[in-house]
């Protein structure tokens, strides 16, 4: 049986991206920035995040899987949507929702680089560091978590819960 234990609320959720959009407006104005979300799980935050910030950005997506259906991921990244967007000699914020290992996030980072662009770094709704298998720089975060697996707010289990508006820590 799965049980959803309430872990942040939508009004915590709104305070923390707003913040956090401010940020992010405050570090790139006056600079091309281009936002890559990562599919699935960022399109809430992504979202969300941009709808806030007071500066023009394109915005586009790659898409990536190292989960499957499983509550753990498999070590072995695929790329399942590549970028479109020309990233040469501009800024890139990569935007995902929760960064667990490390390995796809590191793996997508050297993927961006290779088109070469100005800047890349990185922005994750929720840093776990639990199961961390990377020393990959997070440049903003909304919140840090020690363990537990979470849904909600795109979030995912087996494509389940994405559209939660507050986040659950899952109980199986």
């Amino acid at each position: 049986m799965t049980e959803l234990l309430p872990f942040m609320t939508k009004e915590d959720i709104d305070k923390k991206v707003s913040a956090l959009a401010r940020r992010i407006s405050a570090d790139y104005e006056n600079r091309d920035l281009v936002i890559i979300g990562v599919l699935k799980g960022s399109f809430i935050f992504l979202s969300d995040l941009v709808r806030r910030l007071t500066i023009p950005v394109q915005i586009d997506f790659v898409g990536a899987s190292s989960y499957g259906s499983g509550v753990s991921s498999s070590g072995s990244i695929r790329l399942t949507k590549e970028i479109g967007v020309d990233v040469k000699g501009k800024d890139v914020l990569l935007v995902d929702d929760i960064i667990d290992t490390g390995l796809t996030l590191a793996y997508l980072v050297d993927h961006i680089k290779s088109f070469g662009p100005k800047s890349v770094r990185i922005c994750i709704f929720l840093d776990k560091k639990e199961r961390r298998k990377t020393a990959l720089m997070i440049d903003y975060t909304c919140q840090v978590v020690e363990s537990g697996f979470l849904v909600g707010y795109g979030l995912d289990y087996a494509e389940n819960y994405r559209n939660l508006p507050e986040i659950y820590q899952l109980k199986l």
